[in-house]
């Protein structure tokens, strides 16, 4: 199996740099990114690994990143990381899958624990039997009512939550519900 890497994706060159030499020195391999478009480029969702993300970058942020990649069926775990956050963006990244969300600046153990933990989490994704995955998903699927699913396709076409709620005919605010 291949090793997994550590990608770390931020606009700050000196930030990208200074977690790489944290994650190199305790012995993992990194890969460092620029933006979420250049992450985007050379994605493989059959690498093993984790992201630390920041969450506000010009073009794509990392939310956006994070929810690309889920609509996709992309299951990498995110360590966000920002010197911008807030609770309530916090609270949406965690429950919308990211391990953890570390403020800049950060605390190295911090960091390395958030890290290691999202390592652990792709290491138990990717041991379970590919039939137990699409069993859960099967099941929460199942579990949808007519609107949430009709809400879950539309998303999944990429359209945003007010489109959604023109084309269905009901509120913003009842679209994020079902979502």
């Amino acid at each position: 199996m291949t090793e997994p890497t550590v990608f770390i994706i931020d606009d700050d060159e000196a930030f990208r740099d200074s977690v790489r030499e944290l994650a190199n020195s305790i012995g993992l391999a990194t890969e460092v990114y620029g933006s979420a478009l250049e992450f985007l480029d050379i994605f493989d969702p059959s690498r093993p690994g984790c992201l630390v993300l920041d969450v506000r970058m010009a073009r794509m942020s990392g939310l956006a990143l994070q929810q690309r990649l889920a609509a996709n069926g992309a299951r990498i775990p995110i360590v966000f990381i920002s010197g911008h956050g807030d609770i309530t963006m916090a609270v949406k990244a965690v429950k919308d899958g990211a391990v953890d969300f570390v403020q800049k600046p950060y605390r190295e153990q911090q960091l390395l624990d958030a890290i290691d933990e999202a390592l652990r989490r792709d290491a138990r994704m990717r041991a379970a039997p590919a039939g137990e995955a699409h069993q859960g998903l099967a099941q929460r699927i199942a579990a949808l009512t007519d609107r949430e699913r009709e809400v879950m396709t539309l998303a999944l076409k990429g359209l945003s939550s007010k489109v959604i709620a023109k084309e269905l005919v009901i509120s913003h605010r009842t679209v994020e519900q079902h979502r």
